[in-house]
């Protein structure tokens, strides 16, 4: 299965120590010593590569198949043979302003781990590499990948919400701009920036159960010294969410005043609109009544009357102009 085991090492002492290239020997040697586990990697395995590896670890076959559909929210399952935690690491893109979440498996029990990763941005190798430069970390065994793995994607959460309130004080001034920019662009982005903290939410919310119930007592395979590390993770997931939250408040509110803001733009339209049409109306009714055919008509067959008559409209024009204006209806 060289193309779906991205590493598999046993680690001692905190140490990684060369052993069998067969993962199955490996773990044989690891649970010989017993002071030692074994640290296997998979992406994007299908169910017959992913058989032989469940078969090996005794993984539970509901696990199994949830590893293997990849469309699972965040949460932590305990069988008799291991305990299974399923992350959604989120990818943040800077170049389209646009959030995605990938899902990270892992299964931990005696004397081994087994991470199991689908899509590009889960942070495992960064994460092996980090602990194998911490051996006092990693000499806890198979609770410190655990903890390392949550450890860097809930951190990786609060640079992504710090990322999105970047891009939502760029969208408030745009929103909120003197020239009133695009209305109906401003709507789109109001809506797809939604759209992208629901996504985040989804990631980061459930993840909030999982991560209380590792930082208390009594979870079997977890160090029992642990729970301080946990409650770290914790505790960063919460300021996470709570990020989430103030985004999601803040764009109901941007929606909100951007749609008010469109009303007192379409009143001002219309106020205008009646103001000109006012003013149009005065000389067509004066046209309309002067051209009709009397006989008696006053100043009728005067030499002056059609200048007059002009002078007339558009003084009372002028007038409705000034009266609009003042008013702020022009």
């Amino acid at each position: 299965m060289p193309n779906v085991i991205v590493d598999c090492a046993i680690y001692r002492d905190g140490r990684r120590t060369e052993g069998p290239s067969d993962f199955s020997d490996a773990l044989a040697e690891a649970r010989a010593t017993g002071d030692a586990f074994l640290w296997i990697g998979l992406y994007e395995p299908t169910e017959k590569e992913f058989d032989h590896v469940s078969a090996e670890f005794g993984l539970h076959s509901l696990a199994v198949e949830d590893a293997l559909d990849a469309h699972q929210r965040p949460k932590l399952e305990v069988y008799d043979d291991s305990l299974f935690v399923v992350l959604k690491p989120v990818v943040y893109d800077p170049a389209s302003d646009t959030v995605t979440t990938d899902e990270l498996m892992v299964f931990i029990g005696d004397s081994f781990v087994v991470t199991v990763r689908h899509g590009e941005s889960a942070p495992l190798h960064a994460v092996r590499l980090r602990l194998e430069a911490e051996p006092e970390v990693l000499k806890h065994g198979p609770t410190a990948v655990l903890y390392a793995i949550s450890d860097a994607v809930v951190d990786h959460y609060i640079d992504v919400a710090a990322e999105l309130q970047v891009d939502l004080e760029e969208l408030e001034t745009e929103v909120f701009a003197p020239s009133g920019g695009d209305s109906r662009n401003s709507a789109v982005r109001i809506y797809t920036f939604k759209r992208q903290v629901l996504e985040f939410r989804r990631a980061a919310a459930p993840l909030a159960a999982p991560m209380a119930r590792l930082a208390s007592m009594g979870v079997p395979f977890v160090h029992e010294h642990s729970q301080p590390f946990f409650r770290d993770v914790n505790d960063h997931l919460t300021r996470a969410n709570e990020q989430v939250d103030g985004l999601d408040r803040l764009l109901s509110d941007v929606l909100s005043a951007h749609l008010a803001q469109m009303g007192v733009r379409q009143n001002d339209d219309m106020r205008k609109i009646s103001a000109w049409a006012a003013m149009v109306a005065v000389p067509t009714m004066v046209a309309g009544i002067y051209g009709m055919n009397f006989d008696h008509m006053p100043e009728l067959r005067w030499v002056w009357a059609y200048p007059v008559v002009v002078l007339l409209m558009a003084g009372v024009v002028y007038g409705l102009f000034r009266l609009f204006k003042r008013r702020g209806w022009l």
